[in-house]
C-alpha cells in the first residue's frame, strides 16, 4: 500500500486506475478501526498479486482529497477503474467481506480474453476481441489505424463510428481523410495556405485544413502557427 497525497492522486489513482483497479485506503493515524481495517485490506490485495493496486490517503494531512470524497466517517474504501470510482464501503470489514469486494473489480474471463486479443495486435487477434465486445474502444482504434495503414480506409473509418470521439479517433479518422498527402512539409504548407483563404466559407476546405492538422506533430512549431491562423480566419 503507497502514501498517496492531494498531489500526486491524479496520477497514482486516476491515470493508474485505466491499467488496473486501485483501491484507496482512506485513512488517520487516530483513527482505532482504521488500523484493524488497514492491514487485512493489504494482505487481501497482495494476494491478488499485482491485479489490483492498493494506496493509502491519511485524510488529515489532504483536505483535496477528503473533500472531494465528502468524507464524514472513516476508514472509508473507494475503487477506482477505468478512471472513475465504481464501488465502496465505510467501517472495519472481515476478511471474507474485503475478499469478495476485491474480487468483484477483477477483470471477467471474457475481459481478460479480450485483452490478451488486443495485446496481440494482429487483424485477426483485433476482429475476434469485437466479436466478443463490439465497442471496445482499444480494438476499435487498434483495428482502425491498422485498416486505414493499409489504404482499407472506408472500412477503418466505418469502425471509429462505434465509439464516441475522442483526441485518437480524430486523428486516425484525419490520417484517413488525408491519405492522399504527400506529407512533405513544403506541400503541406502550400495547401494550407490555399485552404486558409476558404475555410470561413466552405465546410470541406475547413474540414481538410482540420485534418492536415491532426496528423501533423504537435510539437512541430508549424502546428501552433497554422491553428493561431485557422482561428483569426475563422473568426
Amino acid at each position: 500500500m503507497i502514501d498517496v497525497t492531494d498531489e500526486n492522486f491524479e496520477q497514482q489513482v486516476v491515470e493508474k486506475s485505466h491499467e488496473v483497479p486501485v483501491i484507496i485506503d482512506l485513512w488517520a493515524p487516530w483513527c482505532e478501526p482504521c488500523k484493524t481495517l488497514g492491514p487485512l485490506l493489504e494482505k487481501v490485495i497482495d494476494a491478488q498479486a499485482g491485479k489490483v493496486i492498493g494506496v493509502k490517503i491519511n485524510v488529515d494531512d489532504n483536505p483535496g482529497v477528503s473533500q472531494a470524497f465528502q468524507v464524514q466517517s472513516i476508514p472509508m474504501v473507494v475503487a477506482f477503474k477505468d478512471g472513475q470510482a465504481v464501488d465502496g464501503f465505510m467501517g472495519a470489514q472481515g476478511e471474507p467481506m474485503l475478499e469478495d469486494f476485491v474480487r468483484r473489480l477483477l477483470p471477467s474471463e471474457e475481459e481478460s480474453q479480450i485483452d490478451l486479443l488486443v495485446a496481440a495486435g494482429d487483424e485477426a487477434s483485433l476482429r475476434a476481441a469485437l466479436e466478443l465486445e463490439t465497442d471496445h474502444a482499444e480494438a476499435v482504434l487498434a483495428l482502425a489505424e491498422l485498416l486505414v495503414l493499409d489504404d482499407r480506409v472506408e472500412e477503418g473509418l466505418s469502425l471509429l463510428q462505434r465509439i464516441p470521439e475522442s483526441s485518437e479517433s480524430r486523428r486516425i479518422a484525419a490520417t484517413a481523410r488525408t491519405s492522399d498527402s504527400s506529407g512533405q512539409s513544403d506541400e503541406v504548407d502550400a495547401e494550407l495556405g490555399l485552404l486558409l483563404t476558404q475555410v470561413k466559407v466552405d465546410d470541406v476546405a475547413r474540414q481538410r485544413f482540420v485534418d492536415l492538422l491532426e496528423v501533423m506533430s504537435p510539437d512541430d512549431p508549424r502546428t501552433t502557427e497554422w491553428r493561431r491562423k485557422l482561428s483569426t480566419a475563422l473568426f
